[in-house]
């Protein structure tokens, strides 16, 4: 079977092939295809590659190239990862927003609109070429803003673009094991939108955990998200809610710490993955190892800033293993295999919400089986959060209306609706902000 992973050259690409060399059954991913313009990183990951595949029989053979045509035709599967504009495209989104005084983090906010903006008609074009080369291939999309990308995806190829995220995943985890439960034999009752989704119960055996953890503060504060919010303020919602909704609920806090770290998350990441690429051009460097210490830093320092505004602490040394990677191959195994097994996806909505229409793709858990994936049905999320799922993905339909139009105004409209962009006069500047320094969004006119 082969697998195309686009943006080949991504840091995190390792991870991915880390899970296929655990992967022994029968059906398994044979081929990776690495694809990314840059040729360097290409190289920089294949080496990473080599050295984890080393004294390992049957290893998935890996190819590179930086022809897209090339790496989708005949795939099986395809993992998109890509960043347009790169790192430096993502300090930018920061840097911009933050002068402005509002978020600007890569998938909330303004930072999120900006990334949208330049990234939907990229991977609008992936998706057109993947259903003329490769029309039978399922697209895995990791590429973020993931719920918005996906959306734009899915209007060219249907259920067959699905979309994932291991924040779901982790914090379904993390509130099973304070519980005493295998996650693994967790029902985790999950609804929402990409980075924005509530945990409204966790069943293990059969019984609803999830009310005997709202009632106790010790246990509420134990973990990540407890620490994050506090547990009053968890027994008020009266559910666990994704750690992006911190930028939310806490947004002045987030703001503040944001503008007064030494450097934006995108700025740190930026520069310490330069450092691990300038180091892999030493032929005599160990790849493996070099990556492992990079990816040990960039783990332990996410979102350090909103722990440090809400007095969290350092993350636990469980949170550090990352999980994306595990998502993408149990999907591909329940659809290749027909394994059937239930995830937390992002995927087009049909009836699932009724406040959204049937193309809009939401963040749910899905039973998945060799046709795909399809959403459970789940009860009515609450007005507080009905209120932002549906203003979000206003702004969401608003950034692929500007996408596919070109239009200025429209993508003014998308900074100014969205919840934490709070003026219009904002919105007009971020525009003007934002096309100034990424050529990525000239054809906005």
């Amino acid at each position: 079977m082969k697998l195309t992973i686009l943006g080949g050259g991504g840091f995190r690409v390792p991870l991915v092939y880390g899970a296929l060399l655990g992967d022994r059954g029968e059906g398994r991913v044979t081929e990776v295809v690495l694809h990314d313009l840059d040729a360097g990183r290409l190289s920089a990951v294949t080496r990473v590659l080599a050295e984890q595949a080393a004294q390992m029989a049957d290893a998935p053979e890996v190819t590179a190239t930086t022809d897209l045509d090339e790496a989708l035709r005949g795939a099986d599967f395809v993992f998109s990862a890509i960043r347009v504009g790169g790192l430096e495209g993502r300090a930018n989104d920061e840097r911009v927003a933050l002068a402005e005084g509002v978020l600007g983090q890569e998938t909330v906010g303004a930072g999120g609109i900006a990334y949208g903006l330049r990234t939907v008609p990229v991977a609008v074009d992936i998706a057109q070429r993947v259903a003329r080369l490769a029309p039978d291939a399922w697209v895995i999309n990791f590429t973020n803003p993931a719920g918005l990308v996906t959306e734009a995806m899915s209007r060219h190829l249907g259920d067959r673009v699905i979309g994932i995220c291991d924040s779901p995943v982790g914090l379904g985890r993390r509130i099973a094991r304070v519980l005493g439960g295998n996650p693994k034999e967790a029902w985790i009752d999950y609804v929402g939108l990409n980075h924005l989704g509530w945990v409204r119960g966790l069943h293990i055996a059969g019984r609803d955990e999830l009310p005997r953890l709202l009632a106790d503060p010790d246990l509420l504060g134990s973990f990540e998200e407890g620490k994050l919010f506090g547990a009053d303020w968890l027994q008020s919602l009266g559910a666990i809610p994704n750690e992006y909704l911190h930028y939310y609920y806490f947004n002045r806090e987030a703001v503040r710490a944001y503008q007064q770290a030494e450097k934006t998350r995108g700025a740190f990441l930026r520069d310490q993955q330069a450092h691990f690429y300038e180091e892999m051009r030493d032929p005599g460097a160990h790849a493996l190892a070099a990556w492992d210490r990079t990816r040990a830093e960039r783990e332990a320092t996410y979102m350090a800033e909103n722990r440090e505004s809400a007095g969290a602490g350092e993350r636990d040394a469980d949170d550090l293993s990352g999980g994306y990677e595990k998502v993408a191959l149990a999907l591909m195994r329940a659809i290749a295999r027909d394994e059937r097994t239930t995830l937390i996806l992002n995927v087009r909505n049909r009836s699932t919400l009724s406040v959204l229409d049937a193309e809009a793709v939401i963040e749910v858990p899905c039973l998945v089986d060799a046709n795909g994936a399809h959403p459970v049905a789940v009860a009515p999320l609450p007005e507080h959060a009905t209120g932002l799922v549906c203003a979000v993905k206003a702004v969401e339909r608003e950034v692929l209306a500007a996408a596919e139009s070109g239009s200025r105004t429209t993508a003014v409209k998308a900074f100014a609706l969205h919840p934490l962009v709070d003026s219009v006069n904002v919105a007009r500047r971020l525009v003007e902000g934002y096309t100034d320094v990424h050529p990525g969004l000239a054809y906005l006119r």
